[in-house]
């Protein structure tokens, strides 16, 4: 199996378009130490050939261009896409907004929760998915769902999505449903993949507000993890002044400290550990940080675009 990192930053990608910080400054100028990351997202096939996207951020069409795998070739006919099909982990924007460079009467599955897939069913502007191309083919938590090329053809690929620790999206947050903001289980999911012969080849987690034992018990033993790596430290954009809330208000676990993932997984045995989804003010992003060192001395390595992984 092969996965492609299509996007390893978190929303706004990085350098965020209206971020100033030094993190942002220094990849704005193109400092080898800062190498810029597009809204995340990754892509996975058996053949190099047809391609199943996770998560569609709004940069996708910059991604596809940046691997061009995932665009027609010279032999392929006039209108054609190796993209088979689209799965979102939530109804985030930068998991979403990418749908709609795919409106192009283009045949492709979207797969997603009955709650995600209602979001896209209330607004309207994802209507310019042509549903005589695009079918949309909702997922039960728990419940192993075969990827199946445009064809109808399985690829060979399950998935099976299952609930973490988070919350609802941002935008659709609603302060009069408590202090959940009515976030419920299908808001924030991981992905477990398994290819042909049926082993779980890696899980797929871009976002978790924390680390219960059942969930260390599941991925305990696996060949590869790619978590969510949001923010280096809870308070990070407070301190720095670029924002207002936690990392826990918004759903993510941090990096380090006490209660972090690179704690949490300490005594995982975990042949790969790669961060995803990480946010434009995260030290760990800088290639010659003290903070990229503790996390690459503690087994973790920091994701980038094109970056490729075979299992």
């Amino acid at each position: 199996m092969y996965i492609r990192v299509l996007g390893a930053a978190a929303g706004g990608g990085y350098p965020q378009w209206n971020c100033n910080h030094p993190n942002s400054r220094s990849a704005r100028n193109k400092d080898p130490n800062a190498i810029a990351r597009t809204q995340s997202s990754i892509a996975i096939s058996l053949d190099k050939k047809r391609w199943f996207i996770f998560n569609a951020s709004p940069d996708l069409r910059q991604q596809l261009w940046n691997n061009p795998e995932l665009m027609p070739s010279a032999e392929d006919p006039l209108r054609y896409s190796p993209i088979m099909g689209v799965l979102l982990t939530n109804a985030d924007v930068d998991h979403t907004a990418g749908l709609i460079n795919l409106r192009e009467s283009q045949s492709f599955n979207l797969y997603g929760t009955e709650r995600v897939l209602g979001v896209l069913q209330s607004n309207t502007i994802f209507n310019v998915l042509n549903p005589k191309f695009v079918i949309r083919n909702p997922v039960k938590l728990n419940e192993p769902i075969p990827l199946k090329y445009t064809d109808n053809q399985e690829s060979g690929i399950t998935v099976t999505p299952f609930a973490v620790p988070g919350k609802v999206a941002l935008w659709l947050e609603d302060e009069s449903k408590g202090s959940n903001f009515g976030s419920v289980e299908e808001d924030t999911i991981a992905l477990e993949v398994k290819g042909p012969e049926g082993n779980t080849e890696f899980f797929y987690i871009p976002g978790c507000a924390n680390m219960p034992d059942w969930l260390k018990d599941k991925v305990d033993n696996s060949n590869l993890i790619l978590f969510d790596g949001t923010l280096w430290t809870d308070d990070e954009m407070i301190k720095e002044n670029v924002g207002i809330k936690t990392g826990q208000r918004m759903g993510h676990m941090s990096m380090s400290g006490a209660e972090g993932s690179i704690e949490a997984f300490k005594n995982l045995n975990i042949k790969r550990k790669i961060f995803i989804h990480i946010n434009t003010t995260n030290p760990a992003l800088l290639e010659n940080s003290s903070e990229r060192k503790i996390a690459n001395e503690a087994g973790w390595e920091i994701a980038y675009d094109t970056m490729e992984i075979e299992i």
